[in-house]
């Protein structure tokens, strides 16, 4: 097991502006959606204020990944560039505190089940008369109306239910879920894109409005267009591995020395492949591999005479013969030779940076790029109550008598003496 050495992370453009300077966001999320969607806020400048439950905080902080300062990889990966503060929502002084930043806020997220944030009197309808410009966003697993709004619901629960795990695995096996929580994080960042467009709408309109995400609609939209078929034909799709449509000429083929992934999706590719890389045109004249349907006819066939031949060498011959044709392929890495790759390297997409605990963290760099706007620059995700008294201060104006009468009464939980001792 070899970790790679990440370089420091090379400060942005002294003087560029951010995207979201000045957008106020009060995070009430947890686990993967909420923060995933967040993060992306406040990446790229937005003042994120996340807020957790003093007695252990967001869950991912106990996610057994691997953990680094006492920090989980869950929670560090999620949770870059925010505030925290820490507050017990139990306690009426608190829910002060969220009211007060709910008033000064542009955005709420919240993925608490359902009526939990009516019951603190933080819902939407409860708020929005103290700030008419708010931008409310809701993300669940089955939406926050109907019958099924009560439902707890996670990742692979959705991707089970919507259909959308069905189409994942091999034909002989049984479905499987992604391994990355890849329904959670494209509601994350769905939620980040309905958030945006409410806030464009309220430049348009003068107020804000409720925007809500669920999992369930995401996992079933990310059928895509197996679901479109689905819905034309009346056919139930199927597995298909690593060859969608049981295309032979999509999938992984194994080299003399090493496993390869080859994409070659048409017949102008196709016609390269068998003739410039495996010097085969007889596999293109031969009545049962001339015509796209007569290869799918005859695909177990034509994948055994391809694999025999990719077998005959080794997978650096086959990778540069495959490049130099133009044909779709990569290396089949693990994550270990996908971060210590030269495209990672090259696009700079890892480096570390520094942490209150740890000294210094690993970070993964946001995707998005912004030529005007770039990213912040990136910061820890924070301690559990690390900047509650920074944002008392800062943001609401609180003085040190009210911080230390707010402590008194439980408003920060067990971090009350850390608050009084004014640990920002």
């Amino acid at each position: 097991m070899t970790k790679p050495q990440l370089p420091d992370r090379p400060a942005r453009p002294m003087g560029a502006p951010t995207a979201l300077a000045d957008l106020l966001v009060v995070d009430f999320t947890r686990v993967v959606a909420g923060p995933a969607c967040t993060q992306i806020l406040a990446d790229f400048g937005a003042k994120v204020i996340k807020i957790e439950n003093p007695d252990g905080g967001d869950d991912t902080r106990a996610y057994e990944h691997a953990e680094i300062g006492g920090e989980s990889a869950a929670y560090l990966s999620l949770n870059r560039n925010k505030r925290g503060i820490a507050l017990d929502l139990a306690v009426s002084e608190a829910r002060e505190i969220a009211r007060d930043l709910i008033s000064r806020a542009d955005v709420v997220v919240e993925n608490f089940s359902a009526s939990v944030m009516e019951k603190f009197g933080l819902d939407y309808a409860s708020v929005a008369p103290i700030n008419p410009r708010l931008v409310y966003c809701s993300i669940s697993a089955y939406g926050r109306k109907g019958p099924f709004a009560s439902r707890p619901g996670f990742d692979p629960i959705t991707q089970a239910e919507s259909g959308f795990m069905s189409l994942n695995g091999f034909p002989d096996g049984p479905p499987v879920r992604t391994g990355p929580p890849i329904v959670d994080m494209a509601t994350g960042m769905s939620a980040c894109n309905a958030i945006l467009l409410a806030l464009i709408a309220r430049d348009r309109l003068g107020r804000g409005q409720q925007v809500e995400v669920a999992l369930y609609d995401i996992a079933m939209s990310m059928t895509g267009f197996y679901g479109m078929a689905y819905l034309i034909s009346g056919a139930n799709p199927g597995r298909f591995g690593n060859s969608p449509n049981g295309s032979p000429t999509v999938g992984v083929y194994e080299a003399a020395d090493g496993p390869l992934y080859m994409a070659c999706a048409n017949d102008r590719l196709y016609r390269r492949l068998v003739t410039e890389v495996l010097e085969r045109p007889d596999l293109i004249t031969d009545p049962e591999f001339a015509t796209r349907k007569a290869r799918s006819a005859n695909k177990e066939k034509l994948r055994s005479v391809i694999a025999g031949i990719f077998a005959a060498d080794r997978l650096e011959n086959w990778m540069a013969k495959l490049k130099k044709a133009n044909i779709p392929v990569g290396y089949l890495r693990t994550v270990e030779q996908g971060f210590n790759a030269a495209e990672a390297r090259e696009r700079h997409r890892l480096s570390r940076i520094p942490h209150p605990t740890a000294g210094f963290i690993p970070n993964i760099e946001t995707p998005l790029n912004l030529e005007l706007t770039p990213a912040s620059d990136p910061v820890a995700a924070p301690l559990l109550g690390q900047h509650t008294d920074e944002v008392l201060r800062t943001i609401l104006g609180y003085n040190d008598a009210r911080i230390s009468a707010l402590a008194d009464a439980g408003a920060f939980g067990k971090l009350q003496r850390a608050a009084k001792a004014g640990v920002s």
